[in-house]
């Protein structure tokens, strides 16, 4: 088959969530035997290198369009009553670009990456998608329309009224796409169960998970040190739930563990930080790295990974990583979504601040329990989260009969 991925980010290099599950899929695909093309937007010109290594390493065809200044397309969204998220991916030259690629070449499937490139098909003049020829595919990872309403529920006005404006068009949307596309994926079967509750029989809507990569997620060869917690957590945190989750997890637990433990650690592994989370490497015990070329020697060095959520959506892609290096997790029953752990056994959850500290006394007090923890989670990912499994169905979806394909989703509506 021939498969265009429409992606809102250049999928590589894989180290970000939506990237490493881009870039996995189209690895996958290409391993089969598939051939791939990419169209993406870019905002910086860094961005550039990594369209030309997708292309040189993995024989991926790309097509790449800067975007317009930000705060110009922001402000024409607004005006044009789009949704943020969308307007923040708009490039009229990309459209261009997509309507050439489908009238020049005969693909078999269309892949977008995100809700916010649904608007490029609904917009398109290709004669591939006026005349409804052409197999759609959406990818929503994570129900982002729950995302905003998460977030307008913790804010004040004025960010109160933009994240609801912004929830009611993203749900819109994701009701419309789910209409319009053939099928619609979803990282957890716990969001395609959201998402069912108020948009029910729209289609071909399933789940298709997260993988880990078992040869880069590894434990370590030398054994862990365990005196004290050295406490790990990872994401890009200039990320709204990212960041929450460590002011509060600082704000609320971290004094309580440098008084049992002194010698603690926190380390805070990460692009991009904030102006606060920069502020927390004053404190006593916390590190913030800012970039780092490889986060896998901060998995070795720590011996508890947290995951203190309190705004999410879809699965933690750093909890699966801790999990593969052997690391025993703590973490909120959020962070735990759509994971498939139980508590006390390959996860430790966490329902309040003290909670974190009680658990963290268990892990080093009974060394039997911090080994079973560990081990658990590296079992699980063994058998449940290697990307081979997980993305078989996902391209026996994509290699459907175009017949069948079209009797669901793409019949007049």
């Amino acid at each position: 088959m021939k498969i265009l991925y429409l992606s809102h980010r250049v999928p590589f290099p894989p180290n970000k969530g939506e990237k490493i599950r881009t870039f996995h899929q189209i690895e996958y695909l290409l391993q089969k035997g598939h051939e791939v093309t990419v169209i993406s937007p870019y905002e910086e010109s860094a961005e550039v290198p990594y369209f030309t290594e997708l292309k040189s390493q993995y024989g991926v065809n790309v097509h790449s369009f800067r975007l317009p200044p930000k705060l110009l397309r922001l402000m024409s969204g607004f005006v044009q009553g789009k949704a943020l998220s969308v307007a923040n991916f708009s490039s009229a030259e990309l459209q261009k670009g997509l309507d050439k690629l489908l009238d020049e070449h005969e693909f078999s499937a269309l892949v977008c990456t995100a809700s916010s490139m649904a608007e490029y098909v609904f917009k398109s003049q290709a004669k591939v998608i006026r005349d409804k020829k052409l197999r759609l595919f959406m990818d929503f990872m994570d129900l982002d329309s729950d995302k905003w309403r998460q977030y307008a529920q913790r804010s004040s006005l004025p960010m109160k009224l933009l994240y609801t404006r912004e929830r009611n068009l993203i749900s819109t949307l994701e009701v419309q796409v789910a209409a319009h596309f053939n099928t619609c994926f979803f990282i957890t079967e716990t969001e395609v169960a959201l998402f069912k509750e108020g948009a029910p029989d729209l289609g071909d809507i399933c789940a298709i998970e997260n993988g880990i990569d078992t040869v880069g997620f590894c434990p370590p060869d030398a054994p862990r040190f365990r005196e004290s917690p050295i406490l790990l957590f990872t994401g890009v945190m200039n990320y709204s739930p990212n960041v929450d989750a460590v002011l509060w997890f600082v704000e609320n637990v971290w004094k309580d563990i440098v008084h049992i433990w002194p010698s603690a650690e926190f380390i805070i592994a990460g692009m991009d930080p904030t102006e606060k989370i920069i502020a927390l490497g004053n404190m006593r015990g916390i590190t913030v790295t800012g970039f780092v070329d490889d986060i896998k020697p901060y998995f070795n060095r720590a011996n508890v990974f947290v995951a203190p959520f309190r705004i999410a959506r879809g699965v933690q892609n750093k909890v699966l990583q801790a999990f593969a290096c052997g690391l025993p997790v703590i973490s909120t029953p959020m962070g735990a979504e759509g994971i498939r752990c139980s508590d006390n056994q390959s996860i430790l959850l966490a329902e309040k601040s003290s909670d974190f500290v009680l658990q963290l006394e268990k892990l080093f007090q009974f060394p039997d329990h911090y080994t079973r923890i560990a081990n658990n989670a590296l079992q699980l990912i063994h058998q449940h989260y290697t990307w081979e499994s997980i993305l078989n169905p996902f391209e026996k979806k994509l290699s459907m009969n175009q017949a069948d394909s079209f009797s669901t989703s793409q019949t007049d509506k």
